[in-house]
């Protein structure tokens, strides 16, 4: 369902912003041909910012299916942050300077991986551009497919030994595997270190623990302060999830796509049809026909 009243009354839309998975991606996980064509139409001065968990390069195919291939990025929920690339587009592949850089200690990395329930449990890590992986098993075959991206095959304790020594830590760790024991882990992950990290569960067999103090909502605030002339209120931005509410309040206009979370259909301004049914494009279809942008 649409509501449209809006439209009538917001101010002119200055840059989109987006979830990816269960918003901007449809039942293949894949950008609808509807949604580029639509895009195809949206003037390149209007930014297209992606807001996700996920990792840079996990983010940059769309980016170039999408042609805006130097778009700002706003990854791991707001821990790493990076600006536009202002290079002409005939530029080779971006190298973009990192505006946010909010990591989770080592120390509490090597805490996690010290819990005993992480025993039962298939945990990856993630720090700025790299993506760390003990082995390639079922979890991680499944995340190569999902984001085309290949990890570094590392032990977890080399990995964080190697922080250690550099002084980084982690945008994102993400554990995956059978419900009971990805239940387990996050119970004590929680009584453990509850004040110092986010514990997201995006789906019962999916755990992503991301820095307490981050938020796309920041991110975008960051994003918009340092390369752009205007404010939050210029902005329409879609989610689908508990970690996309904070980014729909702070928005001029927060769209929740029908198979958003409860909470997120509570505090969004408008809905759209599912992530399956093209909802993204089809209120960028109706924002674009009432010349919002």
């Amino acid at each position: 369902m649409l509501f449209t009243s809006l439209f009538l009354t917001m101010r002119r839309i200055r840059a989109i912003c987006t979830d990816i998975d269960g918003t901007l991606l449809n039942a293949d996980r894949q950008l609808s041909d509807r949604l580029l064509r639509i895009m195809r139409k949206i003037p390149k001065e209007v930014p297209f910012i992606l807001a996700s968990s996920r990792m840079p390069d996990a983010m940059r195919h769309l980016l170039r299916t999408l042609e805006r291939p130097h778009e700002a990025l706003i990854c791991y929920n707001g821990a790493y942050v990076l600006l536009p690339d202002a290079r002409q587009q005939a530029a080779s592949s971006p190298q973009q300077k990192v505006l946010a850089d909010v990591p989770i200690p080592v120390e509490v990395c090597a805490q996690l991986l010290a819990l005993p329930e992480s025993r039962h449990i298939h945990l990856s890590l993630y720090q700025g551009e790299h993506w760390y992986e003990p082995t390639k098993d079922q979890w991680t075959l499944r995340e190569i497919r999902n984001t085309q991206v290949e990890p570094d095959f590392r032990a977890a304790e080399e990995v964080l030994q190697y922080w250690q020594q550099r002084g980084l830590g982690a945008h994102k760790v993400m554990c995956m595997g059978e419900a009971a024991a990805v239940e387990a882990f996050t119970e004590a992950a929680r009584a453990l270190v509850n004040q110092q990290i986010h514990l997201y569960r995006s789906k019962d067999t999916y755990l992503e623990m991301a820095p307490k103090a981050i938020s796309k909502a920041h991110g975008l605030r960051q994003l918009l302060g340092a390369a752009y002339t205007f404010g939050l209120e210029d902005v329409v931005a879609f989610g689908d999830n508990y970690n996309d509410t904070e980014l729909l309040r702070a928005v001029g206009l927060g769209v929740a796509v029908a198979n958003a979370q409860e909470e997120v259909l509570q505090v969004a301004d408008a809905h759209t049809a599912t992530n399956k049914e093209d909802g993204v494009a089809l209120f960028l279809e109706k924002l674009y026909a009432d010349g919002a942008f």
